[in-house]
């Protein structure tokens, strides 16, 4: 008899409640951790780009209690941005008040979208007063994730990701993490190296230059 043949059986879908099942399973039967890790990997596990948008501006604004002006702002970004994202092809997994996060097959579809995203905001910001205008930075990530609904992603191309757009990028940068620099094959993109510390971490990321 295996480990799981005394659990109920669970259908091999990506939901939140698969997944809480199984750590459940984790809690009450640690010594399982191989076997359960396994079905976690099988029924989450993907690899994907991973696009991390930051929007500028967010403290500055509601510390001087610009809180409503703001909120347009994330809702003028938002309603561009994602339908740029399903227009090359990514699916829009979530918004955090000025980020959000999408998903590609492929580094190259994101950058693209993330060219679009920066071109579109400069032709806005041209009539927008400047206390409106919109910027962004993006950080892309590649590699292993867990993919819950659609909603809820985790793995460390995700967390670098969400770090090179939400703590390294500048007003429309475009970053890549080492993992994602290295799925870029067109000669088209052109990229600078580049090496940081942050919190006491080397990262050794790639900014889209053309």
């Amino acid at each position: 008899m295996s480990d799981s043949d005394d659990q109920p059986a669970i259908a091999e879908l990506n939901t939140k409640a698969n997944l809480a099942r199984l750590l459940d399973e984790l809690a009450e039967n640690p010594e399982r951790i191989d076997s359960v890790t396994e079905r976690v990997k099988e029924m989450f596990g993907e690899r994907r780009a991973i696009l991390i948008l930051d929007m500028s501006g967010f403290t500055r604004a509601t510390q001087r209690g610009d809180l409503i002006s703001y909120l347009l702002m994330i809702n003028q970004m938002q309603r561009l941005a994602v339908p740029t994202v399903e227009k090359h092809g990514g699916i829009f997994v979530r918004a955090d008040h000025d980020n959000l996060t999408c998903l590609f097959d492929e580094v190259l579809p994101a950058i693209k979208a993330a060219r679009t995203i920066t071109t579109q905001l400069e032709t806005v910001n041209v009539v927008l007063p400047a206390d409106r205008e919109l910027y962004v930075s993006i950080g892309i990530g590649f590699g292993s994730i867990l993919n819950v609904e659609n909603q809820i992603v985790y793995g460390n191309q995700v967390n670098l990701a969400s770090k090179l757009g939400e703590d390294i990028g500048q007003l429309g940068d475009i970053l890549l993490t080492e993992n994602a620099y290295r799925r870029v094959e067109d000669e088209d993109v052109k990229c600078m190296e580049h090496n940081v510390t942050v919190s006491g971490i080397d990262v050794c990321y790639y900014e889209v230059t053309g």
